[in-house]
């Protein structure tokens, strides 16, 4: 099983992107992701397999179908490192716009 660090490794593909993306405006199955992406059927099946097994996507059992949607833990876990990692960066940015080199000091 992956861990959350893992999942920015993960989202640095394109089609995975762009899987995560819809299944943010709502859960679907395979075949619908597939519609919309200019990948196979199979190959949408084999990035949701990857995902799944980083526990970013949640599947769920309606009729014969798979219907995949967002885990919440998993965004939720990618949103705080974000928000810890704009943090870190704006507070960085604020120390170095305060207190310049001294080269740069007039």
């Amino acid at each position: 099983m992956a861990t959350y660090q893992d999942a920015w490794v993960l989202l640095s593909d394109p089609s995975r992107r762009a899987i995560v993306e819809a299944l943010a405006e709502q859960p679907r199955a395979v075949g619908e992701l597939a519609a919309d992406l200019p990948i196979s059927r199979p190959a949408v099946s084999q990035h949701l397999k990857v995902l799944k097994d980083a526990d970013l996507v949640a599947e769920q059992a309606s009729g014969t179908r798979r219907v995949y949607r967002l885990n919440p833990v998993a965004v939720e876990a990618l949103r705080d490192q974000l928000d810890a990692f704009w943090a870190r960066t704006l507070a960085s940015f604020g120390e170095q716009t305060n207190n310049p080199p001294e080269d740069e000091r007039s």
